[in-house]
């Protein structure tokens, strides 16, 4: 048997041994092909902490659309875009988070997911800084990082429906005085006056018209035709006012009128000073967000134009309050944080009360604006501004609130246009005083250079320009058609004049003459615009605590330009406060002083 399994192991041997491929063998399978080389790709998984970083980002510029695209699927479809945005802006509302901070920490990666801690600050209004460590966990979808989004990203303690809450302590907001410490805004308890046509007694009517024209800021006979059109049981807002002023109104008809009680934060004499002071109302919707951010409730009055809005920070004082968290229930979980409130400031101006009354009276028939500086201060004395309005009437409680909707609507006398500001004008024959001071200082003329001053000025007429007249020459012609004679100093021609003189006598030719003679004759071209750049026209008087414009000075491109400029006319564009503040400073010695409308 041994013998058979060697003789069956020899065999093996020996067909093994003629099926091999040695020297002069033949092959059973024939010549082998050699398989190729493997092709390997390897694909790096997306950065997840860059992802992360986009992510933060974005939340702390408020982009929350450009975070929900950041979602996984799941998340999405777990919460609309709409939600996403309102929970977080809830939860930033209600922290008053100001601004945020953050750095991320480090990261945990595999080829499906990936988890990456980070730390967030917020910075807060009311209750100082929140500061959390957060785990953001992320899916690979399609080869990008997508956040698994859940509430306790915003702030861990959210997780479980939990909510935050802020209990608020608002301070009383502070009043406005004028220089003398006399009240021009204050949280007063006052009367909104209105009549009925119906009950007005006719023997007192224009008695009533007159009293309440002088209280409102009204025209007696606008009162007697709005009585007069009314049905006799319409209710005609008129203003807001004091127990005396009452008293003075019953006085003179005391069937007609009508008033209603108002706790209210009170602009007095119907709102003197409207224009510099501004109003209040409470917060828009579109102003929600900025002022839950800065610590405010969302119910507030704030300023909304004026010394309310340019120092809100003093009126409104500081807010307090105490953040919690409370759960589904309204249960409170956890205190995060609180704080004290700062009381507000009371803002006192340079304006005078009576002098600004007296203003407004003076230009309350007319359409424009009136300013008065203390010429070596720079101290606004009085702003009016015609016609004006009553801030009053943005109070929702006010009855005669009626009166908004026609004040708002007014696109013709644009009431709340502060015209001392922000209307922009040419400033006309006050614009030689700076043509006047071109000229002397170019060299090319002295206080004593002569000009024939005439009816007519023909200069331009080589520009293709027709002839120019004096004022006095359209004074001659109004006094020709009346019947009259040319024989009056406003009806003749000047004259020769010096460069003093024709300044006095306001000759137009004189300075249409240097305005042109400088820009055709010396290539002076901007040497009046830039006189008036330096006087401050043009530009922002930098009054800050209002509202205002620039206007504009535009260098001459031709000699029209040159000479239309050389009096004011033309691209010229000033406000009533810039000249208010140029005039003052020829009258102090040169001395430009930055106008301002608070003392403290």
């Amino acid at each position: 048997m041994k013998a058979l399994r060697w003789l069956i192991l020899i065999l093996v041997l020996g067909l093994l041994a003629a099926c091999s491929s040695g020297p002069g063998g033949i092959p059973f399978f024939g010549t082998p092909t050699p398989l190729p080389s493997p092709s390997v790709t390897i694909i790096s998984a997306p950065d997840a902490q860059a992802t992360v970083n986009t992510y933060l980002e974005a939340l702390k510029n408020d982009d929350f659309a450009a975070m929900y695209a950041m979602l996984s699927k799941a998340s999405r479809e777990a919460i609309s875009e709409e939600d996403f945005t309102k929970r977080y802006n809830e939860a930033l509302n209600m922290m008053s988070a100001a601004s945020l901070d953050f750095e991320v920490l480090s990261s945990l990666v595999n080829p499906s997911s990936a988890e990456v801690a980070y730390k967030i600050t917020y910075h807060t209004a009311l209750v100082g800084d929140l500061q959390r460590d957060i785990l953001m966990r992320l899916n690979n979808e399609e080869g990008q990082w997508k956040v698994q989004w859940e509430v306790g990203l915003i702030l861990p303690e959210l997780a479980g429906g939990n909510q935050l809450v802020m209990d608020y302590d608002v301070p009383a907001r502070g009043d406005i005085y004028d220089r003398e410490g006399q009240p021009i805004v204050a949280q007063s308890d006052v009367l909104a006056f209105g009549i009925r046509p119906g009950n007005v007694d006719p023997e007192t009517e224009g008695s009533l018209a007159a009293e309440l024209a002088q209280l409102c800021g009204l025209k007696a006979e606008d009162i007697r035709d709005m009585i007069a059109s009314a049905a006799p049981d319409w209710y005609l807002p008129m203003c807001e006012g004091t127990e005396d002023e009452l008293e003075r109104l019953l006085n003179i008809n005391p069937s007609a009128l009508e008033w209603t009680p108002l706790n209210t934060r009170y602009y007095f004499d119907a709102g003197i000073a409207s224009h510099v002071t501004g109003y209040t109302q409470v917060i828009t919707q579109e102003q929600l967000d900025e002022y839950r951010r800065r610590g405010y409730r969302g119910n507030e009055r704030v300023g909304q134009t004026g010394i309310e809005k340019s120092m809100e920070a003093y009126l409104a004082g500081q807010h307090g309050g105490s953040l919690y968290v409370t759960d589904p229930n309204g249960q409170i979980v956890t205190r995060l944080g609180e704080s004290s409130p700062r009381p507000a400031d009371s803002i006192y101006l340079t304006i005078d009360k009576n002098l600004q009354y007296y203003t407004e009276q003076a230009i309350r028939e007319f359409r424009g604006a009136v300013v008065v500086l203390e010429r070596d201060t720079g101290r606004v004395l009085a702003m009016a501004s015609s016609p004006g309005y009553d801030p009053n009437l943005f109070e929702a409680a006010n009855p005669n609130r009626d009166r908004l909707t026609e004040l708002l609507n007014d696109t013709t006398n644009r009431p709340l246009l502060n015209r001392a500001a922000q209307g922009q004008y040419p400033l006309g024959s006050v614009f030689k005083i700076i043509t006047f001071s071109a000229a002397l200082e170019s060299g090319l003329y002295e206080k004593d250079t002569t000009y024939p001053c005439q009816y007519e000025f023909t200069e331009l007429q080589q520009y293709g320009a027709p002839i120019l007249y004096d004022w006095t020459y359209d004074h001659c012609q109004d006094e020709l058609a009346a019947g009259g004679q040319c024989n009056t100093s406003s009806t003749l021609p000047s004259g020769l004049l010096d460069l003093q003189k024709g300044l006095v006598r306001s000759c137009n030719p004189y300075f249409w003459h240097i305005g042109l003679d400088l820009y055709a004759n010396w290539d002076r071209k901007t040497d009046i615009s830039n006189m008036a750049r330096d006087f401050g026209l043009g530009s922002l008087t930098g009054i800050e605590q209002i509202e205002e414009e620039a206007g504009q000075i535009v260098d001459p491109t031709n000699e029209i330009d040159a000479t239309n400029q050389a009096i004011g006319q033309g691209a010229v564009q000033v406000t009533p406060l810039q000249v208010a503040a140029f005039t003052a400073a020829i009258g102090n010695g040169g001395t430009l002083y930055r106008p301002q409308v608070v003392e403290k």
